[in-house]
């Protein structure tokens, strides 16, 4: 441990629900400044002390100071916490990096592959900023959860051990318990793949095919994740640990999920656009499944049910016919 407490300032970007349950738990430690880029949303967390529009019901102390600067809410900050959605990562490094330069360490919270470039949020940072420090925190985790200050377990992999402790602690202190991992491509993927397979287990619930099937739905995506994965360099005993499996299990039948959510609105007989509207936040999922349907076939990863996802996303088949069709597959080898 390193020490840091009280007189520590952490940086959280993006006032969502992931970046505010963030400053909720880290701000029992440690100072934090909450910055978001919607002036109308910060006037209302600051007036009401909680985050209204995404983390309802969920008080922010005193500790966290709420801002629509970015360079007050850098300015002091001993590390960087970027909680935008992956669409959001490049530009939100780009401008932490203008500010303050490669000196403070990121801790990435992102899951999924950056559109058209295809690359995993570790991949933007270096893209952006190669001399930075980073962490990428993965796992099984939920918002509400962290907000409520509920028990929470997760993966903190960075390539240096010493950035990883410099969150560690503050994260300890507010409820969540991380596990080093230096397997960083791993811990990435399955993050980003497992939303994919939670719209695909949404739409299996929607179309009622039953919890036999759905259970090895899930680990046939599972599969999935570990394949590409080690076709990309990862270590396969990362996909049975915490950011693997462990994320996957929650992601996939728990209601708080949003891909999930959506693919059950999916399977219902909702478009996209309705099923999107009707969530109100992003689901990484939607922008994951082209990019990692992409990187499968470039690296000649098998990825049947990812496939089928992107077909229902882009309206080339519907979700019962999809299910028919991976569920009639010829018999092969399961490993």
């Amino acid at each position: 441990m390193s020490g840091l407490g009280d007189d520590m300032k952490i940086a959280v970007i993006g006032a969502g629900a992931w970046g505010t349950a963030l400053a909720v738990s880290i701000g029992r430690s440690s100072l934090v400044s909450l910055y978001g880029a919607n002036a109308e949303l910060v006037g209302s967390i600051n007036q009401h002390k909680e985050n209204q529009r995404y983390l309802p019901g969920v008080s922010l102390s005193e500790r966290v100071q709420v801002t629509d600067a970015l360079e007050l809410a850098l300015d002091g900050a001993s590390g960087i916490v970027v909680a935008v959605p992956t669409k959001g990562l490049r530009q939100s490094v780009m401008r932490c990096r203008s500010i303050c330069g490669d000196t403070i360490p990121y801790l990435i919270t992102c899951k999924g592959f950056e559109v058209e470039t295809g690359l995993l949020p570790f991949q933007v940072v270096e893209d952006v900023a190669p001399s930075a420090r980073y962490a990428i925190l993965s796992g099984p985790s939920f918002a509400r959860d962290v907000g409520e200050q509920k028990s929470t377990v997760v993966s903190l992999a960075s390539a240096d051990l010493s950035t990883s402790d410099i969150f560690s602690e503050v994260l300890l202190l507010g409820g969540i318990r991380t596990y080093f991992n230096y397997d960083v491509i791993g811990v990435s993927v399955g993050g980003a793949v497992k939303n994919v397979i939670a719209i695909a287990a949404g739409m299996g619930d929607a179309l009622e095919i039953g919890a036999s099937a759905l259970a090895g739905l899930v680990t046939r995506g599972l599969s999935e994740a570990c394949r590409l994965g080690t076709a990309l360099g990862a270590k396969p005993e990362t996909f049975m640990g915490l950011s693997g499996m462990g994320d996957l299990a929650l992601t996939c039948f728990s209601d708080l999920s949003r891909n999930r959510r959506l693919g059950y609105a999916l399977g219902l007989g909702k478009s996209l656009r309705d099923a999107e509207g009707a969530l109100g936040q992003v689901a990484e999922g939607v922008h994951a499944a082209n990019e990692v349907m992409l990187l499968a076939r470039r690296l000649k990863v098998e990825m049947p049910i990812t496939v089928a996802v992107t077909r229902v996303l882009s309206g080339e088949i519907s979700p019962r016919d999809a299910a028919k069709e991976l569920f009639s597959r010829a018999p092969k080898s399961e490993v």
